[in-house]
């Protein structure tokens, strides 16, 4: 059971989410929009799942799956798509690269629990789209560990042992051909590693939730504002109207402590990005050789760079703490200007047109970097606290966290059950000041990475 589980019967106000100040530029490039349907009035349901991100998604999908003829329902407090989900860069990746972690190389174990974590999240996405048909502008094609600077290099040598003792494959990319993939000089060297997949993430979480099974019923714009726990039915509150459900599965990241979980102990950190319009034939001349990449920079402060099917660039860098979850159009705005440096130095020629929308995403860490993923109280599951990799980690934790609420188990919910849960955090002052001081120090550490 979870970790400071609200007694049964006391009703919890909830506070709801902000909304963002900006609009994801995927979200803006991802097609028609889902037709809204709030709450209206009071329901009834087998499971309520909260949150429409990678693991909520994926939750009502598959417990929907496992019980044709329970009743689900799937809530968002926002517009699907819009959220911190549909606001990451795209990648599905099968194995991280965290070359700041000192054991990184040594954990064999790990890196291997990871795999066939993450393994199994991009396997039920590809279930998505080839069995149901989502689309996504689903690209299998890998990602590259790009680096500008020597202490860059390094990096994906330590990377290259780590897959090495794993036995993965990879490839070294020497300047030029990274230079002639991209169209930048700025690059020196990369690692090319198979598995990954890029996707357009707020099309995918949009035609998924169309093609959810008939049993799922979808409310967006639907903020809970209390919750009382109780046997056979727990009550939650909304706007208008109440949702009584036998079982819940809350998949809402850090907000999750909101519900009575874990107090304390989540640490919002943000990540921004930048997308430029549609380049020219002439401009994609100037980009690469390639239609579609994707590039992880080799210091994980370093920039992350996207060049999309519909022919845009994407850049994303800076980690800023977020105080209570959100940050404001201006934070956004500044931290632009970071991006707009990292196009100067990789596309000069191009940068001048700067970028056609900005944005900031909520990533939830933990002191520990712990998880939450289980049964928190009776007939109450939750899973949240990725600390990254949220394509296909949250995805695989959404599926088997809806397969544990119906009593089945895996491989996959035994690795989770492993992991541990978050610890409390530091007073949120402490916390603040620490997370600032360290990102700031590593963000000057990235140098030309970024």
């Amino acid at each position: 059971m979870g970790s400071g589980s609200p007694p049964p019967g006391r009703r919890i106000a909830v506070s709801p989410p902000q909304f963002e100040e900006t609009p994801s530029g995927w979200y803006l490039t991802a097609g028609p929009e889902l037709p809204v349907a709030p709450l209206k009035g009071d329901v009834d349901c087998d499971c309520l799942v909260i949150g429409g991100g990678w693991m909520g998604l994926h939750a009502a999908r598959r417990y929907a799956e496992l019980n044709p003829d329970a009743a689900v329902v799937l809530i968002d407090a926002g517009r699907i798509g819009n959220n911190a989900s549909g606001r990451c860069m795209g990648f599905a990746i099968d194995l991280a690269h965290n070359p700041r972690n000192r054991d990184f190389v040594e954990d064999v174990q790990g890196n291997q629990d990871e795999l066939t974590v993450n393994l199994d999240g991009n396997a039920y996405l590809r279930s998505a789209v080839e069995e149901l048909g989502v689309e996504c502008d689903w690209d299998p094609q890998g990602k590259y560990h790009s680096a500008a600077t020597d202490r860059g290099v390094a990096d994906l040598v330590s990377f290259s042992k780590a897959l090495d003792r794993m036995g993965q494959r990879y490839r070294w990319v020497e300047r030029d051909e990274i230079q002639a993939i991209t169209g930048s000089r700025h690059y020196d060297r990369a690692l090319y590693h198979p598995g990954t997949i890029l996707i357009q993430p707020a099309k995918y979480l949009k035609n998924a939730t169309r093609l959810l099974p008939k049993n799922v019923t979808v409310h967006e714009n639907t903020a809970i504002t209390g919750v009382q726990y109780g046997t056979p039915h727990h009550f939650f509150e909304a706007v208008p109207g109440t949702i009584r459900a036998k079982k819940v599965i809350i998949c809402t990241a850090g907000h999750l402590t909101k519900f009575g979980f874990y107090p304390n102990s989540a640490i919002p950190v943000y990540t921004f990005a930048s997308m430029t319009r549609q380049l020219t034939e002439a401009e994609l001349a100037k980009a690469g050789d390639r239609s579609a990449y994707g590039l992880i920079p080799a210091d994980s402060f370093g920039t992350t760079v996207r060049r999309t099917i519909d022919n845009r660039l994407f850049l994303r860098n800076v980690y800023s703490y977020a105080d209570n979850f959100r940050m404001t159009h201006a934070e956004v705005m500044e931290t632009r200007k970071h991006q707009q440096v990292a196009f100067d130095r990789r596309w000069p020629e191009l940068s001048s047109m700067g970028f056609e929308a900005s944005w900031g995403g909520l990533l939830t860490l933990a002191q520990n970097g712990g998880m939450v993923f289980g049964e928190l109280a009776q007939n109450v599951y939750g899973a949240a606290f990725c600390n990254g990799t949220g394509v296909s980690r949250g995805t695989a934790f959404g599926k088997a966290v809806a397969e544990l609420a119906t009593g089945r188990s895996s491989p996959v919910i035994e690795i989770l059950k492993r992991k541990a849960p978050p610890s409390r955090a530091y007073p949120r002052l402490i916390t603040s000041l620490g997370v600032r001081f360290v990102t700031g120090r590593r963000f000057r550490q990235a140098g030309q990475e970024v």
